[in-house]
């Protein structure tokens, strides 16, 4: 019979996001972790078969983390500019977990679609609201929110670097002004850029 691991996988995982968080991705390493669990290396090998199998646990954990803050309410309308406010709030307050979401190489993403994939429900979410408030096809809301999602994604980056500090009222009115001229261009263009 095995030994029953000191730690649970989730409690792992938790302590390992939080390692992301504090410290950055590239510091994530078995002593370090073990560090944090007061711990010798074992318990973590006891659960995972690696470290890159626990990274990818690390990043689902830290996209359910996103996807909490994305639903978070601050009455703003409509919900797809409350998503982008919130995303960009993740990225001042996580900046770690939003560069190892957002700006980590990916070797599976090849194009904006293979984005999708790893946006989880936020990215379905924001589509079927932009189709159903803004009548727009399906075709017609992904271009949209493939344009104002690049632009609030840069927005975070700047902020998760440090690069840039916005105020939140800055914040709504560039998400407010891309939306709106996207949706003058498509209006005027029939849809198509």
């Amino acid at each position: 019979m095995p030994p029953k691991p000191k730690y649970s996988k989730e409690e792992i995982i938790e302590i390992a996001l939080n390692v992301v968080s504090e410290k950055g991705a590239a510091l994530l390493t078995a002593k370090e972790l073990s560090l944090a669990l007061k711990t010798s290396t074992s318990p973590i090998f006891t659960v995972f078969d690696s470290m890159g199998e626990l990274m990818d646990a690390v990043k689902a954990a830290a996209m359910k983390r996103f996807e909490d803050y994305a639903h978070k309410t601050k009455d703003l309308t409509p919900i797809f500019k409350q998503i982008g406010m919130q995303m960009i709030m993740f990225a001042k307050e996580e900046p770690r977990l939003y560069q190892l979401l957002f700006m980590a190489p990916h070797n599976e993403v090849r194009s904006f679609d293979d984005i999708y994939g790893h946006l989880g429900d936020v990215a379905s979410e924001c589509l079927g609201v932009i189709e159903m408030e803004y009548g727009l096809s399906a075709a017609d809301a992904k271009t949209l929110f493939e344009h104002v999602w690049i632009h609030t994604f840069g927005i975070g980056a700047l902020v998760a670097t440090e690069a840039c500090s916005f105020s939140d009222e800055t914040v709504s009115q560039m998400l407010t002004q891309d939306f709106m001229a996207m949706m003058i261009l498509m209006k005027s263009k029939g849809g198509k850029l």
